[in-house]
């Protein structure tokens, strides 16, 4: 396998955008990256395209590669389409990758969008609520519920209809982790309020405005321990990255910022909640890319709520559980601190358009390797890395792809 490198980003704001289609969006993030890679568009060889649900929100079932790049002027070239809900992008990463290190191309297309933001709020809910296995979810929901012998209940009122049946799953599941290691709902809003400071200082970020923590434990209800603020907001945006085999990368004189590792994993149908995906295709990245959890100097992960990133950290090793509620209280997950995380702002600040976020966290660690995050940079960052998860197959996320990055 050859190496391969990241020589391009581009991205748009994340937010709601009435008046921007999906060309919009794909173009403005496209145009980015070509000239941030000081490419053209001839240079293209092929192009790998993830969305999640633009077939539901505007009716473009189909080849979305093709219409939103051919109205760009990039045609011809061969184009895939990628959906795996929120993990689509970082899943196209994937295949690009693939595509580059076994020498099929030397310069790919990777981008990921989403048209997510509508003023019926609950077509969006419902957009979301098909990443689950629509004939099943309910019905396993009700017998996992009862298996576990306890009275404390997974789904709530307006679940699907007033808000996105994931934040009940994540309120479940974050509540175990409150009784395992003694996190609280003012720990979750502590790593909100980081967030929404980091997002502050992000021009990508759909919200950017600092927070505090009294704001955000009283900023709504929506399942237990979960606050309003805690969640990632509907939104829309684009991201791109070229990537390149290292023979082009040098023709073009870039300052590559190299892909170490590229793992994609799936869920399984079942209910042990202690055996997940991140825990099962962790270490294999880390063993792809020859370091430790602990080598790790930045890192975006998917905070589709505030607890997800100390858990998705405990479950990669990356945080000893015992001392989660230490890390947090300490700082040590803020951008001077022992592990940066979200340092763009996270999914939970810098908004979440479903099918672009894994792309959009890869822009952000390209930018704190290459030493060009502004107010958000991280002190000499060497080796970074995204985790981005996507959809609910039994009680655990669907797919998820983890990508290390080296300088």
């Amino acid at each position: 396998m050859r190496d391969v490198a990241v020589t391009g980003i581009g991205m748009t704001q994340f937010g709601k955008f009435l008046d921007k289609g999906i060309k919009d969006l794909v173009r403005e993030a496209v145009e980015k990256v070509i000239s941030d890679a000081g490419i053209t568009k001839g240079d293209i060889e092929a192009a790998y395209v993830g969305s999640g649900v633009p077939g539901v929100m505007t009716g473009q079932e189909m080849i979305k590669a093709q219409v939103t790049l051919s109205a760009m002027g990039i045609e011809a070239i061969p184009m895939v389409n990628v959906e795996n809900a929120c993990a689509s992008s970082s899943s196209a990463l994937h295949l690009g990758w693939t595509a580059v290190a076994a020498g099929l191309y030397d310069c790919v297309l990777v981008a990921g969008f989403e048209k997510l933001y509508d003023k019926d709020k609950l077509k969006s809910y419902m957009a979301l609520g098909t990443a689950v296995d629509i004939e099943l979810i309910v019905k396993f929901l009700e017998d996992f519920q009862k298996s576990q012998k306890n009275n404390d209940q997974i789904l709530s009122e307006g679940s699907g209809k007033s808000k996105s049946i994931f934040m009940d799953m994540y309120a479940y599941y974050t509540r175990r982790y409150m009784e395992k290691y003694g996190l609280t709902q003012e720990h979750f809003a502590k790593l909100a309020v980081k967030s929404h400071k980091n997002g502050a200082n992000n021009p990508h970020a759909q919200y950017r405005k600092e927070v505090t923590v009294e704001e955000v434990l009283n900023s709504g209800d929506i399942s237990f321990p979960l606050t309003r603020m805690m969640c990632s907001p509907i939104g829309d945006g684009a991201a791109a990255a070229i990537l390149c085999s290292k023979k082009k990368a040098a023709q073009l004189g870039a300052s590559p910022v190299w892909i170490a590792a590229s793992v994609l994993g799936s869920g399984k149908l079942g209910t042990d909640m202690d055996d997940t995906i991140s825990k099962r295709i962790g270490p294999k990245a880390f063993e792809k890319a020859g370091i430790s959890p602990e080598d790790v100097d930045v890192i975006e992960v998917h905070d589709a709520t505030s607890p997800s990133e100390i858990i998705t950290l405990i479950e990669l090793n990356m945080v000893p559980g015992d001392e989660s509620p230490y890390w947090i209280d300490k700082g040590f997950l803020e951008i001077d601190g022992k592990l940066p995380t979200n340092t763009s702002g996270g999914l939970a600040s810098k908004g979440h358009p479903i099918g672009a976020t894994g792309l959009g966290q890869v822009h952000e660690i390209v930018l704190q390797l290459r030493g060009e995050a502004g107010k958000r940079q991280v002190n000499n960052p060497k080796i970074g890395m995204t985790h981005n998860g996507g959809g609910i197959l039994g009680v655990d996320a669907a797919a998820m792809a983890i990508h290390i990055f080296k300088k």
